[in-house]
């Protein structure tokens, strides 16, 4: 099998990847998943997989094709037809409608596929399975132990990564009701606590400057509930309050092991962590699974948000950080247009100015106020870029799948990748 970044010679009649995908969605998240990859060059045509069949009749195979079955009334005899028609090495990614893990098997292990992923796709889903074997390597299946920790920062000051981090954990703990902790570790000026009518406790800076004495037990009292809102009973704060003549005597391990210990009882740990020259705002950057950037529409803001971009993924990181756009048509702001200019990309999530709305939840201490309209719908598509996606195991197999199988249409053989 030839991936994209095989080391054999090149034939000049055979394309590098050539994508065949039913809708836009779908198109979109494969141009951003591997723009890294393959630059945006990206040829992604429309058709499925009856439009890839009719173009390998015509056209040298590229070494690595990728194929979207939703809508086939039998995608897998639909596959097997493809692979009597392409050259035997090709390398074969599909996506689909949404399948349980017998459809998964049938794909990879009885088709040959060397991957598949439910629709709808996301830039993150292409990025960590898709991108590795395009790139020749090993795809990169994530493993996490516990919890994701997700970090939120203001590429400067006053751009409303606090209020996005708040409403961000709110949706998780809420809407979707995964056990969640909030962190502030700005134990000066953080007011993240503030805005959820929660305490600020002694227990956080305890944690920062002596981690040996941290356990769960520790952490669970640390985190505090919200109070007077029964609807956010999964949602936790923790979060401090130090004078601001007193000094942090942050321990170098102390952000390993509290997250480590967060991670174990929560299922997202979201941080609101500036981005300022400190030693436990880095390590909380390098923590994070997904780092997330909060910019405004300025020039300042763009030249910030370029600086923050450049900085390497630390091992926990298979992807860049998700860019978002606050306050989208503020007086004075720059346009969308002229940001993405400025970028040279588009930002992953967009949201407009809201003051009204925003301060009226704020001054409450209540987001679910603010959870509603454009608002709400920039905080779930955040959630959906931020939150791990991975193809989970069904009880129940589909009856199509099933037929099929039966019926004796899949192939015993592997039939991508198969020997010529």
């Amino acid at each position: 099998m030839s991936g994209a970044g095989s080391s054999e010679p090149t034939r000049h009649d055979r394309a590098a990847m050539i994508a065949f995908v039913t809708d836009g969605d779908t198109e979109n998240a494969l141009r951003e998943g591997l723009a890294e990859v393959v630059g945006m060059t990206l040829d992604v045509r429309r058709g499925g997989v009856k439009g890839a069949m009719a173009a390998m009749r015509k056209i040298a195979t590229p070494r690595t094709l990728i194929i979207d079955v939703s809508g086939e009334a039998h995608p897998l005899t639909a596959l097997a037809s493809l692979a009597d028609i392409i050259e035997p090495e090709v390398q074969v990614l599909v996506t689909g409608d949404p399948r349980d893990v017998d459809f998964y098997r049938q794909v990879t292990r009885g088709l040959g596929s060397a991957e598949y992923l439910p629709k709808p796709l996301s830039r993150d889903m292409v990025s960590r399975h898709f991108a590795p074997l395009l790139a020749g390597q090993t795809a990169n299946h994530e493993i996490i132990q516990g919890g994701r920790m997700v970090t939120v920062t203001g590429v400067r000051g006053g751009t409303g990564a606090t209020t996005i981090a708040v409403h961000l954990a709110w949706h998780f703990a809420v809407d979707m009701r995964r056990h969640t902790a909030l962190l502030d570790p700005d134990l000066h000026m953080g007011n993240m606590a503030m805005l959820l009518n929660s305490k600020a406790t002694g227990g956080l800076r305890t944690a920062l400057e002596n981690p040996d004495r941290l356990d769960e037990l520790f952490v669970e009292r640390a985190a505090q509930p919200i109070e007077n809102s029964p609807q956010a009973e999964r949602l936790h704060v923790l979060a401090g309050a130090c004078r601001m003549t007193d000094d942090l005597n942050y321990s170098p391990n102390a952000a390993t092991r509290l997250t480590q210990l967060l991670q174990r009882r929560y299922g997202f740990v979201v941080a609101d962590v500036p981005f300022r020259p400190s030693p436990l705002y880095r390590d909380l950057m390098a923590l994070a699974h997904q780092r997330i950037l909060v910019m405004e529409p300025s020039l300042s803001s763009i030249r910030d948000t370029l600086r923050l971009m450049s900085l390497p993924n630390s091992q926990n990181q298979s992807r860049r950080a998700i860019v978002v756009l606050n306050r989208l048509g503020q007086n004075g702001g720059l346009t969308r247009r002229q940001v993405e200019d400025a970028l040279k990309m588009a930002p992953d999530v967009v949201i407009n100015d809201l003051p009204k709305q925003i301060s009226a939840a704020a001054t409450i201490g209540e987001p679910a106020s603010a959870m509603k309209g454009a608002f709400r719908a920039g905080i779930i598509e955040l959630a959906r870029q931020a939150a791990f996606e991975r193809l989970l195991d069904s009880s129940k197999a589909r009856a199509s799948t099933q037929t099929e199988t039966k019926q004796g249409m899949l192939p015993k053989l592997r039939l991508f990748g198969r020997a010529a």
